[in-house]
Formats: structure tokens, sequence, C-alpha cells
């Protein structure tokens, strides 16, 4: 249990959650209840051809939702005061198509792409009403100890940098902010874009 601004926050892995919670969190409007978290698992030429409906089932299926036993999920659900009110997406580098060829990652590092003992933290998102409680500070530093404990021998994520009075876009901020990572352990190790970077953690 970590004490955010505004009261307890508990993040347990997706499966241990159940799917309403999960749901809850997507909401019914927004970038997040149209993406369903598939943007980094579906390629951009087959994007528009799966509909919200599919992609939510998608979700469901890889967060194993109500499946405590599971052995397998795709993220971390964080509870405020025990209301859903974040999602974290984190699991091997491998599991995002869209990961494998894209410029971020990979411009200027000669890594092994087909890696599975690295892991990704590549969405957030945030329940309105939730926002500013330190929900995505508190999932990020889960998901450092949620890989490990599950063998990862690092984990990267890709986050805005933001220019100096340049201010972000909630729909920006779905891979989370340099700082963020930084207050987690992650350090900078390439920076792919003027606004992107790829922050690390080898265990």
């Amino acid at each position: 249990m970590e004490q955010g601004p505004a009261g307890d926050i508990r993040i347990v892995p997706a499966n241990e959650a159940p799917w309403d919670d999960l749901r809850a969190v997507m909401g019914t409007r927004g970038e997040a209840s149209g993406c369903q978290c598939q943007w980094f698992k579906i390629r951009d030429k087959d994007w528009s051809s799966v509909p919200v409906e599919e992609r939510a089932d998608r979700l469901r299926s890889q967060a194993g939702c109500g499946n405590p036993a599971g052995r397998t999920t795709s993220g971390l659900v964080a509870y405020v005061d025990g209301e859903p009110a974040g999602w974290c997406a984190v699991e091997p580098r491998t599991a995002y198509v869209r990961l494998l060829y894209a410029r971020v990652p990979w411009a200027g590092r000669n890594e092994d792409r087909a890696d599975d003992s690295v892991w990704a933290v590549t969405c957030f998102v945030t329940r309105t009403g939730f926002r500013r409680r330190g929900v995505s500070r508190a999932l990020v530093s889960a998901a450092v100890g949620f890989a490990r404990d599950r063998g990862a021998r690092a984990v990267e994520g890709y986050p805005l940098v933001n220019r100096p009075g340049q201010q972000f876009q909630w729909g920006e901020l779905y891979v989370g902010s340099r700082s963020i990572f930084a207050d987690a352990g992650f350090s900078e190790v390439s920076r792919p874009t003027p606004r992107r970077a790829v922050m690390r953690i080898d265990f």
C-alpha cells in the first residue's frame, strides 16, 4: 500500500482485479475507452479494422481479470481508497508488435529485439476524478517490482519529455512523463526524438 496525496493507493496485478474494475478505469469516453490499451499490440495497417468491442475483448483476455491463479497478465490496476483508479501496461517488450519496428525504442541502439527478458511499461490510464493524486507514479514503481519478480532482467519505459514552457495534453501522457520514471529509479539511455526518452532499469 502506498500513500498518495489524497488517500491510500493499492496496486494489484490485473488478473487479481475484476473486469468491471478495469473497464471502469478505461471509461466510456475518450482515448482510453477507444484504445483499450491495444495501440502497441496491433500493427498500424490493421488498427482501423479492429473495432473497439474487439479491442476490449483482447484486453480482457490479455489481462486475465478475475483469475488470480493465472500465471500471466498484461498490467496492473491501481485503487485509491478502494475505488478502481488507474492502469499500467507492463509485459515483456516482445508482447508489443509496434515496438518491434518503431524508431522508439531502437534509434541509436543495438539490441536483440526478440529478447523477452526485457520488459516494457507502455501505457498509463488514470480514471477521471483520480488524476494528480500520484496514481501513475505509484504504478510505475510497482511495475518495477512486478517485472523483476517475474524474471525480467530489465524494464524500459518510453515517456514524453516536457520542454520549458510547453504543457502536456492528457492524451499525450499515456506513455508517462520522464519525471515519474526517473523518480522510480529509471535512467535515460537514449533520446530517439526531441520529446521522447528511453528510460531503463537493469536488474
